[in-house]
């Protein structure tokens, strides 16, 4: 089965992509939002993510693959909310802005431009390698 290919939002202040490398791996927890929720759920063991830096930097740094599909958040009492397992896989070698991403044409129909709010979401493999090459990045990882 081909992977399936995400953009997944943090805080850099909160947990940054420095943070998942230092630690290796991290539940993707906390989600509160019933559509980013599903798009979580939809996620398989070997898919890709793309990991932006929301709120200060607005930039995608770095690459993460999905390591556990979801699974009970431990940060959720309810028992509504699920989380997945990510490892990074690599770092873009030139942050992709978000200014950048708004302003090529191929990508302006990104959930990323359409729906800016949602922290979890689908993108298709074709805007994820679109988004490498403007981090003058090559996938090194196994697919």
């Amino acid at each position: 089965m081909s992977p399936q290919y995400w953009l997944m939002k943090s805080e850099p202040e909160t947990f940054s992509y420095s943070d998942l490398e230092r630690e290796g791996w991290t539940h993707w927890d906390g989600v509160r939002n019933y559509q980013a929720r599903n798009n979580l759920s939809a996620m398989n063991v070997g898919d890709f993510a793309l990991i932006y830096h929301s709120v200060s930097d607005k930039q995608v740094v770095g690459i993460a693959q999905i390591t556990k599909a979801a699974y009970p958040d431990p940060t959720d009492t309810t028992g509504k909310w699920v989380a997945v397992k990510v490892e990074p896989v690599q770092r873009l070698n030139t942050p992709v802005t978000l200014e950048q991403i708004k302003t090529t044409p191929r990508l302006a129909e990104m959930p990323l431009v359409k729906q800016a709010r949602l922290s979890v979401m689908p993108i298709s493999e074709t805007d994820f390698h679109a988004i490498l090459a403007l981090g003058d990045t090559r996938l090194e990882a196994k697919v």
